[in-house]
């Protein structure tokens, strides 16, 4: 499965990057292959903007 970009628009709640980053790394339970790596380190940077997005709306 090859990483895909974000959809455009609002980025997805944290909670929900964070559920999907906890499916990943539970379904390999192993040392990750290159495309999961990059899936992995896509999805880290969504959940940073996420993140960062959710503080923004707090504030």
């Amino acid at each position: 499965m090859s990483p895909s970009p974000p959809p455009p628009g609002p980025s997805r709640p944290a909670a929900a990057v964070n559920a999907e980053i906890r499916a990943l790394l539970e379904r390999t339970r192993r040392q990750l292959s290159d495309v999961e790596r990059l899936e992995y380190e896509q999805l880290l940077r969504e959940y940073a903007d996420a993140v960062r997005a959710e503080v923004v709306e707090a504030a």
